[in-house]
């Protein structure tokens, strides 16, 4: 949206306060997330209130998910804009600034191809950028709302990725991160047969890049030949994130996850078999309704004998319009904070383990930003870290900036990060 809307003249500016406009672009998943994007409309309605911005679009999944009930709730919201409703966004600008109110929403149905990515006007750091190479989800999990907002499974033409993906290397871009909402279905729709494999070995030509990192693969579809394709590839790193949601076998056939513990198992040993030096990121669930004690032992066992590099855990969140929603046995919401903090507990041991045993060996780094007020102290992250959810490295180097990969001998740890100096 942003790149739409620099193509047709306007300037992005970094405070809102002032602005012509601003566009509160939401989520809609859980109720967390739906509570702050919330607080974010409520905020930039009081700046509408005061005259210091003109309107208010709010985008995204809370807009798809709620469609016109978000204007009942919120009635100053000038326009709303579905998730599929992105590529009119300049239209509905100009429809704000002129004053035409006669149509103040944007809902299209979901495309049958994802919808293209190039000309992005980036916010995040230069150096890195994300890149989705499909849309939407086909699987049915019991607890998800994302099928009902985002649609079913598209996947964007590979062609259309690789563009992407060069003209993302082409401005700067030095670390790739690979998302979607099922990465592994990559291809189905399209091609009759999952293609991620036949993806990564074209990305991994792709002149520039230094690392591509792989995000949300769905715990089916994965077979040697994936991960042999990883192993030996260039750029990409040896880290992949597959959010497992629980390892019983009753709670996953409750959640509709279509995998079971012994299936799941295998998995990860054929992964840490053929993937040197392998980094795993999964998500688990606690509190999911049924859930018993000896269930959530179950979950503890797995998480002990598995020993992820990074892990999150996320108390169940009941979401309307999900079969979930209707099931019994609730869980109380103390006991899922306790069984969330009882996994996180027993992860973080496994986590401060694994920093431990880095202590004295050379890790390629990625600069990301100045430590803030310190001088030749960089914030940065290893191929063991996704942004915002993983851990740091703190650096001390002299010269250095960020997007800058520089090799660095780890000196000491602290709780989930690591220190280490430039060499």
């Amino acid at each position: 949206m942003l790149g739409l809307l620099q193509l047709d003249g306007y300037r992005l500016v970094s405070d809102p306060d002032g602005a012509d406009f601003v566009i509160v672009n939401t989520c809609g998943f859980i109720e967390q997330a739906r509570a702050e994007s919330f607080a974010a409309i409520h905020e930039m309605l009081d700046l509408k209130r005061s005259g210091r911005t003109k309107g208010v679009i709010v985008s995204g999944c809370l807009a798809e998910r709620q469609k016109e009930d978000l204007l009942t709730d919120c009635p100053e919201i000038d326009q709303l804009v579905g998730v599929f409703g992105r590529e009119e966004i300049t239209k509905v600008a100009d429809r704000l600034l002129g004053d035409l109110v006669e149509q103040r929403t944007v809902f299209n149905p979901a495309p049958i191809r994802a919808l293209p990515d190039t000309d992005r006007l980036r916010i995040t750091p230069k150096h890195f950028a994300y890149l989705k190479i499909s849309e939407g989800c086909d699987r049915l999990c019991t607890f998800c709302a994302i099928p009902k907002m985002r649609g079913k499974h598209a996947t964007k033409p590979m062609e259309n990725v690789l563009q992407e993906a060069r003209q993302l290397a082409d401005d700067g871009v030095r670390e790739l991160i690979v998302v979607a909402q099922d990465t592994t279905y990559y291809g189905m729709d399209l091609y009759g047969e999952p293609r991620l494999t036949e993806l990564l070995t074209e990305l991994d030509q792709v002149d520039g890049l230094d690392w591509i990192r792989l995000m949300y693969f769905y715990p089916m579809y994965i077979d040697e030949r994936l991960a042999d394709t990883i192993a030996n590839s260039q750029r990409i790193v040896p880290y992949i994130d597959i959010p497992l949601q629980h390892a019983d076998d009753t709670m996953l056939k409750r959640m509709a996850r279509r995998v079971n513990r012994d299936d799941t198992e295998k998995l990860l040993e054929l992964l840490r078999s053929r993937i040197p030096n392998l980094v795993l990121r999964t998500t688990f669930i606690t509190g999911f309704p049924g859930e018993t004690d000896q269930q959530f032992r179950s979950l503890e066992t797995f998480v002990e004998k598995h020993c992820f590099e990074r892990m999150g855990v996320f108390t169940y969140s009941t979401e309307p319009d999900t079969p979930a929603a209707q099931l019994p046995d609730a869980v109380p919401a103390e006991v899922m904070e306790a069984r969330r903090e009882a996994l996180m507990q027993l992860q973080q041991q496994i986590a401060f383990d694994w920093n431990q045993r880095k202590v004295g060996q050379q890790l390629d780094v990625l600069i990301d930003s100045p430590v803030p007020g310190e001088a030749n102290a960089w914030i940065g992250r290893s191929y063991a870290d996704a942004p915002d959810v993983d851990g740091l490295v703190f650096v001390t180097g002299e010269g250095l900036k960020p997007g800058d990969l520089v090799r660095t001998e780890v000196v000491a740890y602290r709780d989930y990060d690591l220190i280490a100096v430039a060499t």
